[in-house]
């Protein structure tokens, strides 16, 4: 019985979870993405104005221009290329679900972040409920995976192992294939979708999952780049479970 209420609290807290990131990045996408297009738009205006008066153009207008075009980029508008470009949003679902990912992970890259008044002080609130939800979702999964561990070691004990050994092997075990799954393979999956280096995928790897999450390095956002369509939305399934397979090895 008590497997059972086990079972059915940990699916509850799996579907609440997602259901949970689903309604933040539907909130997200619904406050930003007509702020962004604005944006956009003002963007390639510009940029169109700058192209036809480049010539004539004081040093100081030239400096506005420059520090516009700054604060144009740092919130995520490439005016570079084509008007197709004004229909790309940073905010379409996939885009908005891993942001709610990172928000409620505390990674935070940095790279796309609200812009309107309602959208900042829904991403308060969203973090002020979504941390604590992310922490107890991590350890229900980190609990499942000690359980696997657990089982590994029951079966080396009837095989006549000594209990210190078992420790030392489970951990080591938890560690060599983590380091494999989370680390290795991902990274070589990111030299190959984004264009990186081994290192590079291994640095991007590691600094998201200990959530330091500079931002330096962000997945899926490269400009000219052709992803295929659920990308970021694996990556942010990936970061989830190397979220619960580090905080085991804590626990471990």
């Amino acid at each position: 019985k008590a497997m059972c209420t086990d079972k059915l609290q940990t699916s509850l807290l799996v579907v609440g979870y997602f259901v949970y990131l689903l309604v933040g990045a539907a909130v997200f996408q619904a406050l930003e993405r007509t702020a962004e297009k604005q944006e956009k738009i003002a963007a390639a205006q510009m940029k169109e104005a700058f192209l036809q008066n480049f010539t004539h153009l004081t040093i100081a207008e030239i400096e506005q221009f420059m520090k516009n075009l700054t604060e144009a980029i740092q919130n995520g508008v490439y005016p570079v290329g084509n008007e197709s470009q004004i229909e790309d949003s940073n905010w379409d679902f996939s885009d908005s679900f891993f942001f709610a990912g990172t928000v409620v992970s505390t990674i935070g890259y940095g790279t796309l972040h609200p812009r309107t008044v309602g959208g900042q002080i829904f991403c308060v609130f969203f973090a002020l409920f979504g941390i604590p939800l992310n922490i107890v979702f991590l350890h229900r999964v980190g609990k499942m995976l000690s359980l696997l561990c657990k089982k590994l070691g029951k079966f080396l004990y009837e095989k006549g192992m000594r209990k210190k050994k078992i420790k030392f092997l489970t951990l080591l075990f938890f560690l060599v294939m983590g380091i494999l799954v989370f680390l290795c393979l991902p990274s070589l999956f990111f030299q190959i979708t984004e264009g990186w280096s081994y290192s590079e995928g291994i640095y991007f790897a590691f600094i998201t999952l200990s959530t330091i999450g500079f931002g330096d390095y962000v997945v899926g956002k490269q400009p000219g780049r052709k992803y295929f369509r659920y990308y970021r939305t694996l990556v942010a399934i990936w970061i989830l479970f190397g979220l619960a397979w580090i905080a085991l090895l804590f626990n471990l």
